[in-house]
């Protein structure tokens, strides 16, 4: 129904409150099912590698970093746990993926050398129920070896290992896997790992977070309130981010030289970026917003659309942001056949101009401080993690902004999800009710159909982060953003579909008559079916 249909609904001779844009939006929001799409947009689910296998030990796996780091150092990890187990889908896959035949969904996963035949077992079982898969090259598990050689990214050595691995991955599964991207979140990982000191290697420094994860401050400390220093935060991100995107260019570079003719794939890379907002209608506040969206967006896609860095951060960062030779950006200009773009939510933005004597970081250089409050309001509702506000409008902003400035690209969301705390004082039927993530997603695919049919944006895919609760890397497992709920309590890992299992279900069926001819057979099919009517009549599983 179209807005000026919706408003109609409340014309009477009674005096009613007029109806909000917002409420517009919301009604339009609910309504929408996968026919108000084009015949060719994807949609799915994804998981990556470390939050879901487990099995870190088996089958002659090395250790990655996370192994690592989780292991020698639990209490950086949030409840102390790991992914040594995870929701065990390295055991468990085949079942998951008649779980994915019912709901729509992909994996995003990479592989060694030792789990050639796991991964390739995988492709197999997926392509044989209908399930394309769209796989993930890096999705930051650097081998522990490579850390310890030569310091993982920090070197340019890592650019010929990279290559090495993923022509291997080329050879053995480009046959099958008609979608790659080759690195998932270069900005999280740099991050997170040389700026905040959250993640491993556990570089730059955990003083207050300018951007909102507050749970994980001193994680890298060592002991409670300890700040972590190790590193230099004012070139070592700079310098990550460098080798990521050559790293990236590289594969691209060879998929397209030696594969892409005979195996008929495309190739790209997945970005998370927020939204930023003014916080103060002023042009110093607006004009920090816009250098925020260059340091996070801009940073990884800009090198690859014009062949540099955003102009902004030549212009503040000087000598310390590395320099493409003239060979490196004949690489790396135009390495995507598409974008994927990772959105969760939205900050505020405020120019803030660094005391004298202010040490040189990633933070520092932007002039500004985020926050997620305006007038003591928050910004959106609140999510599970300290930094997730629901902010819908930001995906459209942010869509919007990418085809205007970086050349109209084809775009797939690969991630889009919300958390709720892990509440252990729930039982397993009170916990896979989960409303507010249904909204959640309808109100992104609302905004999403905005930028399509209003503005040209050329997207194609929309994947929800994510198919089955997991590890959530520094937040263990404190946090779920499934839509199928993991009993990890119990020991046998259950899935169960929550709301949101059987609101993506119903979205993607296609059309409510033969949702009604298969309902007598899907209830009695399997789990997630029986899980579904359970839910409806409300039973329990405890």
């Amino acid at each position: 129904m179209d807005t000026q249909n919706s408003l109609a609904l409340i014309s009477s001779n009674v005096d009613l409150p007029l109806v909000s844009d917002y409420q517009v939006a919301r009604y339009n929001a609910a309504k929408l099912t996968r026919r108000d799409f084009d015949k060719d947009f994807v949609f799915g689910s994804a998981t990556s590698a470390y939050q879901v296998e487990g099995a870190y030990a088996e089958d002659g796996k090395g250790l990655s970093n996370w192994d690592a780091f989780s292991l020698r150092k639990p209490g950086k990890i949030a409840d102390g746990s790991n992914g040594c187990v995870a929701i065990d889908q390295y055991h468990l896959y085949k079942d998951d993926i008649q779980t994915m035949k019912k709901v729509g969904g992909r994996l995003s996963a990479g592989i060694n050398k030792e789990g050639l035949k796991y991964y390739s077992d995988l492709i197999d079982a997926l392509l044989a129920e209908g399930i394309e898969p769209y796989v993930t090259l890096f999705h930051w598990d650097v081998p522990q070896c490579l850390e310890e050689e030569y310091g993982g990214f920090l070197s340019t050595l890592i650019v010929k290992d990279f290559l090495e691995y993923v022509e291997l991955c080329f050879w053995e599964f480009g046959d099958r896997v008609k979608y790659w991207i080759t690195l998932n979140e270069p900005w999280t990982f740099t991050n997170h790992g040389y700026i905040q000191a959250i993640f491993p290697p556990c570089h730059g420094s955990t003083a207050p977070d300018p951007i909102g994860t507050p749970i994980l401050q001193h994680r890298c400390g060592g002991k409670s309130g300890e700040v972590a220093s190790k590193g230099d935060a004012g070139t070592e991100p700079y310098i990550v981010a460098h080798n990521l995107i050559l790293a990236h260019a590289a594969a691209v570079d060879l998929y397209r030289k030696q594969f892409q003719v005979s195996q008929g794939g495309k190739i790209g890379v997945t970005n998370v970026s927020k939204w930023f907002e003014a916080l103060n209608d002023n042009q110093d506040d607006k004009d920090a917003a816009n250098r925020a969206v260059d340091f996070m967006l801009g940073w990884f896609v800009a090198p690859i659309v014009t062949g540099d860095y955003p102009p902004i951060m030549r212009q503040l960062i000087d000598d310390r942001l590395p320099k493409f030779s003239p060979e490196q950006e004949k690489l790396v200009k135009g390495s995507y056949d598409f974008l994927g773009i990772n959105y969760y939510t939205t900050n505020y933005a405020t120019y803030t101009p660094n005391p004298s004597g202010t040490n040189p970081s990633y933070y520092a250089d932007q002039l500004a401080t985020f926050s997620t409050e305006r007038d003591g309001m928050p910004i959106g509702p609140k999510g599970g993690s300290d930094w997730m506000y629901i902010v819908p409008y930001g995906i459209y902003k942010l869509l919007v902004h990418i085809k205007k400035t970086y050349s109209d690209p084809l775009i797939y969301i690969t991630e889009n999800g919300v958390d709720e705390i892990n509440d252990k004082s729930k039982t397993i039927s009170e916990a896979r009710i989960d409303d507010m993530r249904v909204k959640y997603h309808q109100d992104h695919l609302y905004y999403i159909k905005k930028a399509i049919d209003n503005d040209g944006v050329n997207v194609k895919a929309y994947f929800i982060w994510s198919l089955f609760d997991n590890y959530e890397w520094a937040e263990g497992y404190t946090v779920r953003f499934g839509i199928f709920y993991i009993d990890f309590e119990k020991g046998h890992l259950a899935r169960y579909p929550k709301s949101s299992a059987i609101w993506w279900k119903n979205f993607l069926a296609p059309s409510r008559l033969l949702r009604a001819r298969k309902r007598q057979v899907e209830e009695t099919e399997d789990i997630v079916d029986i899980s579904v009517k359970r839910l409806r009549s409300g039973q329990g599983y405890n």
